[in-house]
This record gives structure tokens, C-alpha cells and sequence, in this order.
């Protein structure tokens, strides 16, 4: 092979190890196990909102805002309130991104009295 072709192939290969990283995004649509209900996670001005797309099991309306505007805080992390549309009350929260089919969002009352669940991508 010459010189073009190994560097062409190790270009690709580069490409394809490194796409599910880089893939690696919180948009888009999320379910929760315990209720089986659907959130769309979307940017909203540059942070991450989130609304219910399918309501499953839960008491939740579809449309309704449970994420609205929490703010990148790290890699793969964003803080910002969280509402749990089952009993009405906000909580103060953290998403973080799990590989790229974990979602992981924690509130946290009095910020010590924390629950959280990791929700897996909608294929």
C-alpha cells in the first residue's frame, strides 16, 4: 500500500472508533424505567431542557417542562432544577450522561436528600 492509501485507512478507523464518543449527546428522546414515561431532551439557548413526550405510567401531561435550562457544570454533567411532574415538586438536580445510551438524573431536597434513576436512549 502506499503512504496515501495507510494513512486514508487509518483516517477511517480513527473516524469509526471515535463516532460513539463523539455521538455521545443528552438530545433526544429518553425513557424512565420505573414508569416507562418519555422526555425530550433538547437544547434550549445553549442549555437542557427537557419535556415529556409520552406520558407511560406516569400522571404526567405530554408537553410538560420537567428540565428548563440546566447548565453545563462538567463533561457529560448539567445542574439545574428539575421538576417530578408525579407529585408536582421541583428539586434541584444533575443530569449527567451515562456512555451514550445512559441518562442519569438526580434531585436532590434540602440538597441532602437525594434520588436519582439513569433512563436509557429511545432507539
Amino acid at each position: 500500500m502506499t503512504h496515501a492509501s495507510n494513512l486514508a485507512l487509518a483516517t477511517v478507523a480513527a473516524v469509526l472508533i471515535l463516532s460513539p464518543a463523539l455521538a455521545a449527546e443528552p438530545y433526544g428522546k429518553w425513557v424512565r424505567p420505573s414508569n416507562r414515561a418519555q422526555v425530550t431532551f433538547y437544547d434550549c439557548g445553549g442549555n437542557l431542557c427537557g419535556k415529556v413526550a409520552d406520558k407511560g405510567a406516569s400522571s404526567a401531561k405530554v408537553g410538560t417542562v420537567i428540565v428548563s435550562g440546566a447548565v453545563k457544570s462538567g463533561d457529560n454533567e448539567w445542574k439545574g432544577n428539575l421538576l417530578n411532574p408525579d407529585d408536582g415538586k421541583t428539586y434541584k438536580g444533575v443530569i449527567t450522561l451515562v456512555g451514550a445510551d445512559g441518562l442519569n438524573l438526580k434531585g436532590c431536597a434540602l440538597g441532602i436528600f437525594c434520588e436519582g434513576e439513569t433512563w436509557r436512549r429511545v432507539k
